[in-house]
């Protein structure tokens, strides 16, 4: 199985997993206070953001054959990370003005922004 689907795969399941915090964000929500969360919306979009990342990895390592390894390496970065950075804000939105924050967010965003155009050039093979 190739290595984007497989990764895929991994995130829709850690996406679905995911929704049992979202269970626990509606149910029980003192649970989420008490570990320092003061955004639980952020749940709910961590949760999403990685099916949606699973599905697209799903989707290009299903139409690409043998991608390069550069721009797998950008669709891993970035399908891992992007849906990761909603969890600095969940505790504290200050995190969201570190630059070290900030760093990592540019450097997610442009991986999978180039690797997303870099697929659709690529196209089926």
């Amino acid at each position: 199985m190739d290595l984007l689907v497989q990764i895929g795969l991994v995130e829709l399941a850690v996406g679905g997993l995911l929704g049992w915090a979202v269970v626990l964000r509606s149910e029980k929500p003192e649970v989420l206070h008490r570990i320092g969360l003061k955004q639980p919306r952020a749940v709910l979009q961590i949760h999403l953001d990685y099916i949606l990342m699973g599905l697209i990895m799903i989707a290009i390592g299903s139409v690409i054959d043998d991608p390069p390894a550069l721009l797998a390496g950008l669709l891993i970065f970035g399908t891992v990370v992007n849906p990761l950075l909603f969890l600095p804000g969940a505790f504290d939105k200050a995190n969201e003005k570190k630059p070290v924050y900030r760093l990592i967010a540019i450097a997610s965003f442009l991986a999978i922004s180039v690797a997303l155009v870099w697929a659709a050039i690529l196209g089926p093979a």
